[in-house]
């Protein structure tokens, strides 16, 4: 089961380039349900991911750099590519996932944070700067930033 929250940024943090990072691409190969392939650095998944925005069913399974090619070049929609800072959050076992989306979704930020339980999620305080809520706001689930058409439109 996967637990998040997304929001929208009011800054970047002056010391983000002090934190690690993973370089992400990834296309989708249907969105409803979703079924998506990525790449995060050197390693290759194939995702599942059930209906909903704050808990939803996830299920990954490993690709090697061949299946991956073969499952990326059927995706539709737009392929999505950004870096993904891994921010702790003081006194707790939370991580921010800070992702800087690249290409044609620049200047695009999203800041997510993974739970443990809904009570958990439900009970979070973000950082002062973190801006709106987008958790419920499908028009920032990467799944639907994949199927936008561009020309007619932004995030």
């Amino acid at each position: 089961m996967e637990i998040e929250r997304k929001f929208l940024i009011s800054t970047l943090p002056a010391d983000l380039n002090t934190y690690p990072f993973h370089l992400i691409e990834q296309g989708y190969l249907n969105t409803d349900p979703v079924v998506r392939v990525r790449r995060q650095d050197d390693e290759f998944y194939l995702t599942y991911k059930g209906k909903g925005f704050l808990a939803r069913e996830e299920y990954n399974l490993p690709l090697n750099r061949e299946a991956y090619a073969h499952l990326i070049s059927k995706a539709d929609g737009n392929i999505i590519r950004k870096k993904r800072y891994l921010i702790p959050i003081d006194d707790s076992t939370l991580t921010i996932e800070l992702d800087v989306f690249e290409d044609i979704f620049a200047p695009l930020v999203l800041a997510e944070v993974e739970f443990s339980s809904i009570e958990e999620a439900e009970s979070f305080t973000p950082p002062a700067w973190f801006k709106e809520d987008v958790t419920n706001d499908r028009h920032y689930s990467n799944s639907y930033l994949s199927s936008i058409d561009l020309t007619s439109q932004r995030p």
